[in-house]
């Protein structure tokens, strides 16, 4: 009974890391540029929307050739394979055990999508500061392994959970929200193209409306989180407080475009692919 019972979650453990793979290789360079725009590297003053962008891209280019917009790609991964099997294994058992074979309402949604979020951002939490700390390009860790030893010898291991709280206030509301509208968009489509070929491409449409909104929503926590992990001696109110003397209330956006476009595509496809392939193995995602 009992491998019966974890057979399926293992299975959606493996899609969840397959969909985060791929997604996680595509659009690590939005997020490098992201990290670089909310932390000021290397003397660039970003404007704003896609000047911004394109100033700081053309900078990685220029001083780290390309390679250096998959700066951090390693930590993404040691992050992403087990953190989106986890949070895909966690929101499929949560639902098996809530919902049952009924879909969702809204509330639940919500539910489901922060607590596997919860779970899976408190489990991954030393890998995304040191994945942070790789992209922001301040410091030169050669390994994830290494940064990790390096952190803790020279900070401590609790510097390695610099951020908890602004990390779960970026990351379960977005997943909450974006569970929600990506449910409730899904289900609001005509019979005839959700049992159809062009099924994936609809959901991978809704998947976009839902990112977009939800990250829109969480990217001030955004921008206090990444200071406080490439800054850990600032706390998360001091961060706040930094960022609205410094830059005042658009500071908090800064870096909104790069991390709307990687956070949209990414869930997107990641869900796409998630529920494929759970369709394929005969469950309903």
């Amino acid at each position: 009974m009992e491998l019966s019972l974890a057979h399926p979650v293992i299975k959606a453990f493996m899609c969840g890391s397959l969909s985060g793979t791929c997604s996680t290789l595509l659009f690590q360079p939005l997020d490098v540029v992201k990290t670089r725009l909310q932390t000021l590297q290397g003397g660039v003053q970003p404007g704003s929307g896609r000047v911004g962008m394109v100033t700081v891209l053309r900078s990685v280019v220029r001083t780290e050739r390309m390679l250096g917009l998959w700066r951090g790609v390693s930590p993404s991964f040691a992050r992403t394979i087990p953190g989106v099997g986890i949070y895909f294994s966690t929101f499929y058992s949560l639902k098996q055990h809530f919902c049952q074979d009924s879909s969702p309402g809204a509330l639940q949604a919500v539910l489901l999508g922060a607590g596997a979020r919860t779970v899976a951002g408190v489990f991954m939490l030393p890998v995304t500061v040191i994945k942070t700390r790789f992209e922001c390009g301040r410091y030169r860790y050669r390994s994830v392994v290494g940064a990790l030893r390096s952190v803790c010898r020279s900070e401590g291991p609790a510097a390695l959970f610099s951020g908890l709280m602004a990390t779960l206030l970026r990351d379960v509301p977005f997943s909450g929200i974006y569970v929600l509208f990506y449910s409730q968009t899904k289900a609001s489509l005509p019979t005839e193209i959700s049992e159809s070929s062009c099924a994936p491409l609809a959901n991978f449409g809704c998947g976009v409306l839902a990112g977009v909104l939800a990250s829109l929503i969480t990217q001030p926590a955004d921008v206090v989180k990444t200071h406080v992990q490439v800054n850990p001696q600032l706390r998360t109110v001091e961060a706040v407080r930094y960022i609205y003397v410094e830059h005042g209330l658009q500071g908090f956006f800064r870096g909104a475009v790069p991390r709307s476009l990687r956070r949209t595509l990414v869930a997107a496809m990641a869900w796409t692919v998630y529920e494929q392939m759970m369709n394929r193995l005969g469950l309903k995602s």
